[in-house]
């Protein structure tokens, strides 16, 4: 099972009114996994950054100098999205911004979501938290993700972590920690991903006591007599067991 979590930043809220994608990020995930792979561009939208876009993801028209166009990029994209199934929050904001961009650079393609699933976490989080804060961020708390090093959006940190937000939600095995090599590490002020220091001291290993180990031993004969059954587990010589249920000690 294929599956690309995707996310893109643009500059204004309104595609009708002609605002364009700046940034588009795409990450893998296969059978529920993710796979280090992962699609990211900065493009050059042709036009004007809102002043309330760029307050929000950092993005201004001096960093956009030089990149492509969409359609320099539509044929990589569609050759990853390939035909896997789109995980995006407040999935008819980025599809619509998509579809238009899709449109304007002469692809000929179909809509986005035209043949395959389209799952959107926005409203699969508001199906499981009526009336609460449903955000990235707000999700990322409830779900124990750490995204103390996000201070802006961007397109591909965020894939990642809706990537994890989704496994969260879903039931499955989260990824609460990225490769250092990941692509995340943006040029839009984020520094990069915390990981646990490696000089740290190894973690201190407590054995049960004498005591401890002799009450847990009288514990399971008691429990074995009760059933007039053998124990399961083979003895250990720190913590005989009588096979006899009825045997006295």
């Amino acid at each position: 099972m294929r599956q690309i979590v995707l996310d893109t930043e643009t500059t204004g809220l309104e595609v009708d009114q002609g605002h364009r994608i700046i940034e588009i990020g795409c990450v893998e995930l296969i059978n529920r996994q993710l796979t280090g792979r992962h699609f990211h561009h900065y493009l050059d939208p042709e036009r004007a950054i809102d002043a309330g876009a760029e307050s929000v993801h950092g993005i201004s028209a001096a960093d956009l100098v030089g990149k492509p166009r969409f359609a320099q990029i539509v044929a990589e994209l569609l050759e990853f999205l390939g035909t896997a199934d789109l995980i995006i929050h407040n999935a008819l904001f980025d599809l619509g911004f998509l579809n238009r961009e899709l449109e304007l650079a002469g692809s000929g393609h179909a809509p986005l979501q035209q043949g395959r699933t389209v799952i959107d976490t926005l409203q699969m989080a508001r199906g499981l938290h009526p009336g609460q804060k449903n955000n990235l961020d707000a999700l990322c708390k409830r779900h124990g993700i750490d995204n103390s090093y996000r201070e802006l959006h961007g397109a591909l940190l965020d894939a990642e972590l809706l990537a994890n937000v989704f496994l969260a939600m879903t039931g499955g095995q989260v990824a609460l920690s990225f490769d250092s090599s990941s692509a995340a590490t943006q040029t839009s002020g984020v520094s990069g991903h915390r990981k646990l220091a490696q000089t740290r001291p190894p973690l201190r290993v407590i054995g049960a006591s004498t005591l401890e180990l002799e009450a847990h031993r009288l514990k399971l004969v008691t429990v074995a007599r009760a059933h007039k059954a053998c124990a399961l587990w083979p003895e250990t010589p720190s913590m005989p067991l009588h096979t006899d249920p009825g045997s006295p000690r």
